[in-house]
């Protein structure tokens, strides 16, 4: 199958949709508004992962693999022991491949907002102190950095293995909006 760009239509309505892309790429809030449109359960992943104290839940992975088996979801594309898992099972991937620019504008302020108004996330955690931006080699901020060209690689090789699986890229915001407001919404 062709990689879709975002005015190209979708080859079928999608029950199963994955949402690709490095940390802080918007995956979740891709994911939530697909799930809205398209009337789907969304899941997120890192409500899954993240138990308190930020320790991955031993249970993950068995919850992963209960809800993939429903037949309806959207969720984001990530963790690599279930990254299989739900490429398997998935009907449509949405590769939000953007600059790194963006991305990293994108996740400084989403870090910075959760950590001043000290938001709860999964299982009630919080981002941590900001100068762990300088001292923890996986916070956030760096992960996005250091794994950014990761997620084409991913993609590209999930083609391979998944050639009938469609995949739609979309490498700047202004495209996010247009296919969510386009092709997406031709498929509810």
């Amino acid at each position: 199958m062709p990689l879709l760009g975002p005015d190209d239509r979708l080859p079928r309505r999608p029950s199963r949709v994955l949402v690709a892309g490095t940390s802080g790429a918007g995956k979740t809030t891709l994911a939530a508004r697909i799930a809205a449109v398209l009337d789907l359960p969304h899941v997120e992943i890192d409500a899954l992962f993240h138990g308190p104290g930020w320790v991955p839940r031993p249970e993950f992975e068995d919850d992963v693999r209960r809800f993939t088996a429903a037949p309806t979801w959207v969720t984001e594309w990530q963790y690599g022991p279930v990254r299989p898992l739900l490429a398997e099972r998935a009907d449509l991937l949405v590769w939000l491949d953007l600059p790194r620019a963006t991305v990293m504008r994108q996740v400084v302020v989403r870090t910075l907002r959760r950590r001043l108004r000290r938001e709860l996330l999964w299982n009630g955690n919080v981002e941590p102190p900001l100068h762990t931006v300088l001292t923890d080699p996986e916070h956030i901020v760096r992960w996005a950095w250091r794994t950014h060209d990761g997620a084409a690689e991913r993609v590209r090789a999930l083609r391979r293995e998944h050639p009938d699986l469609a995949v739609v890229r979309l490498t700047t915001r202004r495209q996010v909006q247009r296919w969510a407001a386009g092709p997406l919404t031709g498929a509810s």
